[in-house]
């Protein structure tokens, strides 16, 4: 197997904590996405929708898309659960993986491609072009405040974000803060304080430097 990389990005960065976590082998090959290369047709010829990460099979298939391509690298690497052990385990560690997508990783993402001046004309991931609307930027930030909160709330409950041990809910949450902190300079405010405890434990893990 191949992944498609940009080590710039943050898709791909959650890819490969999931990788190093399970401690699988695989090379990586790198699209420099600030050059444009993800829009060549050599890359177009493996994933049409021009982004990364993208996993090619030893038999060519390639798959998109990072929550499927965890779920098949945990179908084939089942040792060290990262989305569960059970049918039970695995349908509450998707429903909070999504939720903190949805609401935390994809509010960051929609304030960074709606106000990053490299961005212009590229607002929306993909093959087409849109422009930016600094209003939905403007609501991307209001909403990765309120998904700290969210988020404090949830991790005065549980340990980790999704359950009692780290999955790739924790994955999916730690991307979207150090993208918030990366590309908006939004940090957590110091009063969620169980965010901070959660934080300074799932930044600890040597798969963070993946």
């Amino acid at each position: 197997m191949k992944l498609y990389d940009y080590n710039g990005a943050s898709n791909p960065r959650r890819v490969r904590i999931f990788i190093a976590e399970k401690s699988i082998n695989i090379e990586t090959i790198q699209v420099d996405l600030a050059s444009g290369q993800q829009f060549s047709d050599e890359y177009k010829k493996i994933n049409p929708y021009c982004v990364v990460p993208t996993l090619l099979l030893d038999d060519g298939t390639a798959i998109g898309e990072v929550p499927v391509i965890c779920r098949y690298l945990e179908e084939i690497y089942p040792d060290h659960p990262l989305i569960g052990s059970t049918a039970e385990e695995r349908a509450i560690i998707s429903m909070w993986e999504r939720r903190i997508e949805l609401d935390g990783y994809f509010s960051v993402v929609d304030a960074t491609r709606n106000s990053n001046s490299n961005l212009k004309g590229h607002a929306v991931t993909g093959p087409h072009s849109y422009e930016q609307i600094p209003a939905l930027a403007e609501r991307g930030k209001k909403r990765t405040f309120s998904f700290f909160e969210d988020l404090n709330s949830l991790l005065e409950k549980h340990s980790y974000a999704a359950c009692d041990h780290f999955s790739i809910a924790d994955i999916t949450a730690v991307v979207a803060i150090d993208l918030a902190k990366k590309r908006l300079d939004i940090t957590p405010d110091s009063a969620l304080t169980h965010l901070h405890r959660w934080y300074k434990a799932v930044s600890a893990r040597p798969s963070m430097k993946a």
